[in-house]
């Protein structure tokens, strides 16, 4: 942890962007076939929605994380890309294209998020347990994972997305407690960590993972995510993930700084040290890059 502390905090300069996170664009033949069959299906994904980088390379290896309930989210997240908004109703066919499209990529670890869709009751909990279903019918040896929103702390909610056994169960903290007014207002700290909680508690098997993650860069020090990291570990969390925040568009948060890779490494094995059974830590690392390799 020593380590850690003692990395130099300085921020460089935002532009030009460090080498560590240029990006080599690999569309390979495999790019287009999943582009077209998301756009085929009238899917999303959080790829594209979140402007993701990694989408070249998770295209390109027949890869995707879907995105639930439409384009639309009703929270201002000021990190985020997805647009704002008063959403569409669901759709009901939406589990079972996205369970083709599984099946028609042939994934061995599907990744399903959504928007937040507060206007919901149930905060969109009934049809994640909807698509957990219909992915499981279609393809029973995918492994699949679910990226949660917080449900408004609707444990009862919850308690519906876990009874239909996913593989993993996340819900990212974001960023640290101090800077959520500024970078995620809709949300809770404590409330997420309850949800980790309530999760690991109350998971159908004990082979199911609990899983979170943090963007770096957006004015956070490094005690503060090893306090979250340790907030989230004696909370069940399992796996975690962190990674850098990079601005979207001129209209969001700008980055801060630019966390050198040398300081992912010291993160990792310090996080590591709390009882993660996984951490994934880089500057490209999202929620569910290489995903499949997180159980």
């Amino acid at each position: 942890m020593s380590e850690l502390l003692q990395i130099e905090s300085a921020a460089p300069p935002r532009r030009p962007k460090p080498e560590w996170l240029r990006i080599r664009l690999t569309t390979d033949r495999a790019f287009p076939r999943v582009r077209g069959l998301i756009d085929d299906l009238k899917l999303h994904t959080v790829c594209a929605e979140a402007r993701c980088p990694n989408i070249f390379e998770c295209y390109s290896h027949g890869t995707a994380t879907f995105m639930l309930m439409g384009d639309t989210c009703t929270r201002g997240c000021r990190f985020c890309a997805v647009g704002k908004g008063q959403p569409a109703a669901l759709d009901p066919a939406e589990p079972e294209r996205v369970a083709e499209a599984v099946a028609r990529m042939g994934l061995r670890h599907a990744v399903i998020t959504s928007v937040n869709r507060d206007d919901l009751a149930d905060g969109g909990a009934a049809h994640f347990a909807a698509t957990i279903g219909a992915v499981r019918r279609r393809n029973p040896a995918t492994a699949v994972e679910v990226l949660i929103p917080d449900l408004r702390g609707a444990w009862e909610a919850l308690d519906v997305i876990l009874a239909a056994d996913p593989d993993v169960l996340n819900h990212n903290t974001e960023t640290v407690p101090r800077l959520y007014q500024r970078v995620r207002p809709g949300a809770r700290y404590q409330r997420s960590l309850e949800l980790i909680r309530r999760a690991a508690a109350g998971r159908e098997r004990p082979a199911m993972r609990t899983k979170s993650g943090l963007m770096l860069g957006l004015g956070e020090r490094p005690e503060e995510v090893l306090a979250v990291a340790a907030d989230l570990s004696r909370h069940g969390c399992e796996v975690l993930t962190l990674g850098q925040y990079l601005q979207p568009t001129a209209a969001h948060l700008p980055v801060e700084r630019y966390v050198p890779p040398a300081e992912f490494a010291a993160l990792r094995r310090a996080t590591l040290e709390l009882g993660f059974l996984h951490v994934e830590s880089g500057p490209l690392v999202r929620s569910s890059y290489h995903a499949h390799e997180h159980v």
